[in-house]
């Protein structure tokens, strides 16, 4: 497959006028990640001409969150595109474990439990879930992907956005729309300019993604690994594993200082299984630091702009739920807008078209401060705990109940898995359900 090239139905409409000119649309997306094309290719069944702007060439970036739950596993089911889902290589989780007392680990959510189509967490590099979806929009007749078009600002008509600057290889352009969908992420350019007020959250610790080349088997099971003031959690892959390793906030100078060696000692040290496999991190280039942020907007919305995903509200990678909630707001999203941008109502009254964008922040909202507020639960009862070299494991009531009744491990994977207020494909978007041997 050719990754990120521009997908066009209609060359006379939609070809890049080159700079200085304007395109139009009647709604513009912000960002091709996994809610901006989501909401691209549902926007699209409906009929809606849709234009997806994404700043790079392609969806190759690594350690982006790569988890896809249960929820989204549906999801593709009801689009049409699980049987192609099914044939990229991914591997599956289908428990979490955390470290018991005395050695002993202890399952403490287990997918295989919950009554879905698909009772597991696929993994699978995000750039393949992204081409599949941009795939299946391109042959909608009313989508465009734009790559390279990097967003770098709103137009105005008084205090309403009616689409936005950009910058690609043709130089300086401008898109029209009728609406303007941010999905650019937790640095969004459209949140930043348009001045949207966020509430803040402090967050104690960072992330350094990489990975170990191994063809040691790790199982189904996702272990997080504890000891000296240090966490990691190994993610299975095929071929080879991707881990995060978890410290505090502010370090990544001094990891980088210790150097490679004392990089690789420290996963041998956590992962011992993987410990003839280390050498396979080259240089601390390898080594990606994430700057853990969560954050959510207090109004999601302005006239003529809305944002959702991880331009609405910035989510830690624990648990990896960052992807599932942003393909939530992006179905609900769609289907809460999709007939008002068919009607027109956002080129008419400013009122009008923000009542609309309430009611995808009313709709999202409740899941959003759920989510987060057990993120928060578990920086401060887990991970700061343990950054701390204090030892951390489930109480052990806890364990001794989850022993009694292992049936209480469907509550976690539920959380985690499926989330507070899953969202239904809508009607129109739907096509014929492909067969699932899952």
């Amino acid at each position: 497959m050719e990754s990120g090239r521009v997908r066009e139905t209609d060359a006379d409409r939609n070809a890049d006028p080159g700079a200085g000119a304007s395109m139009r649309t009647t709604c513009a997306i912000v960002g091709g990640g996994p809610a901006g094309l989501v909401l691209g290719l549902l926007l699209a069944r409906a009929g809606v001409q849709v234009t997806v702007l994404e700043k790079h060439a392609d969806f190759l970036r690594d350690f982006r969150g790569d988890t896809v739950h249960p929820t989204t596993l549906g999801l593709l089911d009801d689009l049409g595109l699980f049987d192609r889902f099914d044939a990229l290589p991914h591997s599956r989780i289908s428990q979490v474990v955390l470290p018991g007392p005395a050695g002993q680990d202890v399952q403490m959510a287990d997918f295989s439990r919950l009554r879905v189509r698909h009772p597991y967490v696929a993994m699978v590099p995000q750039w393949d879930l992204l081409d599949l979806i941009a795939d299946a929009a391109a042959a909608e007749p009313s989508f465009t992907l734009r790559t390279r078009h990097d967003v770098t600002g709103v137009i105005r008509d008084g205090d309403r956005v009616v689409g936005v600057e950009y910058s690609s290889p043709t130089g300086n352009g401008r898109l029209l729309a009728d609406l303007t969908v941010a999905c650019d992420g937790r640095w969004s350019v459209v949140r930043r300019t348009v001045g949207l007020p966020a509430r803040q959250f402090p967050v104690g610790f960072d992330v350094w993604w990489y990975r170990v080349n191994t063809a040691q088997p790790l199982g189904e099971s996702l272990l997080p690994r504890i000891g000296k003031g240090r966490v990691a959690i190994a993610i299975p892959r095929r071929g080879y594993v991707q881990v995060a390793a978890l410290g505090r906030k502010g370090t990544d100078a001094a990891v980088r200082r210790r150097g490679i060696e004392a990089f690789r000692a420290d996963t041998a040290q956590l992962l011992p299984e993987l410990a003839g496999d280390v050498d396979g991190i080259a240089s601390m280039d390898d080594v990606k630091h994430l700057d853990v942020r969560l954050d959510r907007l207090r109004r999601w919305y302005a006239p003529g702009v809305l944002c959702i995903g991880d331009a609405a509200h910035a989510m830690s990678p624990v648990g990896g739920v960052g992807i599932n909630l942003a393909v939530q707001d992006a179905v609900a999203a769609a289907r809460i807008v999709a007939n008002p941008l068919r009607r027109g109502t956002f080129r008419g009254a400013a009122r009008d078209g923000e009542r609309v964008l309430a009611r995808v922040q009313r709709r999202r909202t409740m899941p959003t401060i759920l989510i987060q507020a057990l993120q928060r639960f578990i920086h401060a009862r887990l991970i700061m705990p343990a950054l701390s070299s204090r030892g951390v494991t489930p109480p052990r009531r806890l364990i001794r109940l989850i022993r009694r009744l292992p049936g209480l491990t469907v509550i976690p994977a539920f959380i985690i898995g499926v989330g507070p207020r899953p969202e239904k494909a809508p009607t129109w978007a739907r096509r014929a359900a492909s067969t699932s041997t899952t």
